[in-house]
C-alpha cells in the first residue's frame, strides 16, 4: 500500500500557499484543479512540490460542470464540478 504524500501549491511568485496530499502527483493535482478553476480553452498551470524534495511537478488544469452519475447518494446534487489535469512536465526547484 503506497503512502499518501504531501504537495505544496507553488504560486506564480515562487510563493507556497496550500498543500494538497496523495498517493499520486496527479492525485494531488486534481484537488488543486477543483479548488482553482480554470476552464478547457483557458486552463490553469498548476504547480506542485513534493514535501521534502525541489522536484516540481506541472500540470495544466481546469474543471468543469457536469451533470452527476446516475447512481448518485441523494445528498448530491444533479451538477457536480470535475476536474482535469494534463502533465506538463517536471522541473527542479532552485
Amino acid at each position: 500500500m503506497a503512502e499518501t504524500k504531501n504537495f505544496v501549491l507553488v504560486e506564480t511568485d515562487g510563493t507556497e500557499s496550500s498543500v494538497f496530499t496523495g498517493r499520486q502527483p496527479r492525485q494531488a493535482a486534481l484537488k488543486a484543479a477543483n479548488r482553482i478553476g480554470g476552464t478547457k480553452k483557458k486552463p490553469v498551470e498548476i504547480k506542485l512540490r513534493e514535501r521534502g524534495t525541489k522536484k516540481l511537478h506541472i500540470f495544466s488544469g481546469w474543471k468543469e460542470v457536469v451533470a452527476a452519475p446516475a447512481n448518485k447518494p441523494k445528498w448530491m446534487p444533479d451538477k457536480i464540478n470535475k476536474p482535469f489535469v494534463k502533465k506538463v512536465g517536471t522541473e527542479v526547484q532552485e
